[in-house]
């Protein structure tokens, strides 16, 4: 009769179907191909996974590869995705057998006023055999819900590598670009203290006012300031990029190993034809999104199949004996096996609140997916555009560099022929210093962009195969 039940309840797993929709991913409408691609690509760089190797800079490069190593989010993301895979693990062990043990041995005396009074000894062994039988589908769907959590857990980890990577590539460029900038304005400060000097001598001898004077001190002053300031914005820039790496707070206090000057990194000015607009679809973000609406549709299946009874089995083999010699002797052997079945009858609307539920969780993971879709489109668009905009503003800003420099050489040559004021000299040199700085922030925008165009392209792109 056992084997019959047991036959009959395989042969029912075995057709079963699933309850609950089957996951199919939503239509996306999105262009063929990006329309700001350009169509040569003779002299596009292939993007590979290591993005940040494309700025030519060996010193990015081992930054990035220590943050990945030992950045403290990457470690707790990866911490994550370790419990994540012991979740779907554990989830997958539902859908088997469970087979448990037990033995004891007891020893004792009975009351004399209630039966003999005699001592007496039991000893058992006992092995139990338990088994959901999954008709409905809902441990599958179950199953189905924590290898979706475990793969979104993945994309999570896979997206704050991305971050972290860019922004310890940004990070570093804000150094860089605070090096140059402190650079810029110290050598502004050493002609200034030359100009001071000048225009005391001169007054002391009466060829110039103390308004002059005056001038150069407040111009001095200035520069001081600035340098100042940016000596700070400097050491907590190297603070952060120092979390960033991971490092200990002892290695705080070591500077950080300089590389290529913004000039000499290169930059993404053109994205070759031919790249899919799917590509962001392998977004770490998207793909994740993705992860949570598979997992919010299998519990769909999971709440509709409370609808339906559920099966166990259960069976037991032992044996049980007065004398510990005697335990595992055949007459001492016990079994039993049981089928069990319970079924919802009326539970107030709990089934059904818990399937709107489940619904009303696919739809919210539903339009965050396409919102992801979304962001993804508009930060790529962006990226573009942002690429494009700071290479033409850093043309713009080297011409203006060239101008302005040039005006200054002729403000000093007007000033010590006695052609003009020292008030149009003063002009020109805040001009010259205020340009170089302006370009030297333009270059920062510019790599910055070319970090996020990266990112938003999910870390990059690869050409297809012929």
């Amino acid at each position: 009769m056992s084997k019959t039940i047991i036959s009959l309840t395989v042969s029912l797993l075995l057709s079963a179907c699933a309850i609950g929709p089957d996951y199919q991913r939503p239509p996306v409408d999105v262009p063929e191909q990006w329309s700001m691609a350009s169509p040569d690509t003779s002299e596009v760089q292939r993007v590979a996974d290591k993005w940040w190797e494309n700025f030519n800079d060996p010193v990015l490069n081992r930054m990035v590869e220590e943050a990945l190593v030992n950045n403290q989010d990457i470690n707790i993301a990866i911490a994550q995705l370790d419990d994540a895979a012991a979740q779907a693990r554990l989830a997958r062990t539902a859908l088997l057998p469970q087979l448990n043990g037990a033995a004891s041995g007891q020893r004792g005396r009975s009351s004399s006023e209630t039966s003999t009074g005699n001592l007496g000894e039991v000893y058992t062994a006992q092995a139990a055999l338990s088994w959901e039988i999954d008709l409905w589908g809902k441990l599958r769907r179950s199953n189905e819900e924590a290898r979706a959590q475990y793969l979104g857990t993945a994309y999570n980890r896979d997206a704050v590598r991305l971050l972290i990577a860019a922004q310890v590539a940004q990070t570093y460029f804000q150094m860089r670009a605070l090096d140059a900038s402190l650079e810029v304005t110290r050598n502004t400060q050493t002609t200034r203290e030359e100009s001071l000097s000048t225009q005391e001598k001169r007054f002391k001898y009466g060829m110039v006012s103390m308004l002059e004077v005056s001038q150069a001190q407040s111009e001095l002053a200035t520069a001081k300031i600035n340098a100042a300031s940016q000596a700070l914005s400097l050491k907590t820039t190297e603070n952060a990029l120092s979390v960033l790496l991971g490092r200990s707070p002892r290695a705080f206090l070591e500077a950080h190993e300089r590389g290529q000057t913004l000039s000499q990194m290169t930059h993404v000015t053109q994205i070759p034809a031919g790249i899919p607009s799917d590509v962001l679809t392998r977004r770490p973000d998207v793909a994740s999104a993705e992860q949570a609406l598979v997992a919010a549709n299998a519990r769909i299946g999971v709440a509709r199949a409370a609808y339906f009874p559920s099966i166990s089995l259960t069976g037991n083999l032992g044996s049980q004996s007065l004398s510990l010699s005697n335990l595992f002797t055949g007459p001492a052997a016990t079994w039993s096996f049981v089928g069990n079945l319970a079924a919802p009858i009326f539970n107030f609307g709990a089934t059904q609140a818990n399937v709107n539920s489940a619904n009303a969780k696919q739809r919210q993971a539903l339009a965050q997916y396409e919102k992801s879709i979304q962001n993804a489109f508009k930060e790529t668009l962006d990226g573009f555009a942002s690429v494009e905009s700071t290479r033409q503003q850093e043309v713009a800003a080297l011409e203006q560099v060239h101008a302005t420099n040039e005006a200054l050489r002729l403000a000093n040559l007007r000033y010590d022929n006695g052609y003009s004021s020292n008030l149009e000299r003063l002009d020109a040199q805040r001009s010259a210093y205020q340009t170089q700085l302006s370009l030297i922030s333009i270059r920062l925008a510019r790599l910055n962009a070319s970090v996020d165009l990266y990112k938003a392209l999910g870390g990059g792109w690869t050409l297809p195969t012929p």
